[in-house]
């Protein structure tokens, strides 16, 4: 049986496998590795950054060397095994209050791994998922 969630099907759950543990020899991200990593790239990027809205290719550019040095770094873990996916959100800083929250369905192995950066200007949020192959 497949569940139907914003328009995606879930793949069935194997009658041998109900539970939905992974087996023994399929290993976990190491997420554990990776946070530091993403924590220290945003406070070396980003502490003397500030918003301009004249620049908007410069505050790209932001986003895009951050998306593609957390990929790099997973595939240098982990080049193996797993799909990834970063996602990058940059914003102005004007003391707005914000909440997010993230639901995920999961295999034992997979991980989702966020650090947050802000300083007088900006916001940056970086979501990093490491998906196991099957």
């Amino acid at each position: 049986m497949s569940s139907r969630l914003n328009g995606a099907l879930s793949p069935p759950i194997p009658l041998n496998n109900r539970s939905g543990a992974s087996s023994p020899q399929r290993q976990k991200f190491p997420s554990d590795t990776l946070r530091p990593y993403i924590k220290t790239l945003l406070t070396k990027t980003l502490t003397n950054a500030s918003w301009d809205s004249n620049d908007k290719a410069k505050m790209a550019a932001y986003s895009k060397e951050i998306s593609e040095r957390v990929k790099q770094r997973m595939i240098e873990i982990e080049p193996r095994g797993f799909k990834y996916i970063v996602t990058t959100t940059l914003s102005e800083n004007v003391g707005q209050a914000g909440r997010a929250d993230m639901s995920c369905h999961w295999e034992d192995t997979d991980s989702a791994i966020q650090e947050m950066f802000s300083n007088e200007s900006i916001i940056f949020v970086c979501i990093a998922f490491a998906v196991r192959l099957p």
